[in-house]
């Protein structure tokens, strides 16, 4: 989030070297999760299940 603090979101939807650091920031954050993932044999369905879980239960909170 660096990259949206340091030139705000206005660069980041509209500056393209400004939104390829970002993009590129946010594949390094991607990598990592997965690779979490992985460590702990979490596997998709499993997560996708808990994610769809999640999301309701924010949705309802509205």
């Amino acid at each position: 989030m660096d990259v949206v603090k340091k030139n705000g979101t206005e660069k980041v939807l509209n500056d393209e070297i400004v939104r390829t650091h970002f993009i590129e920031e946010m594949a390094d954050v991607l990598m990592y999760f997965n690779d979490v993932l992985l460590c702990y044999g979490v596997t998709p369905e499993e997560f996708a299940a808990v994610y769809r879980k999640k999301h309701e239960t924010n949705l309802n909170r509205w």
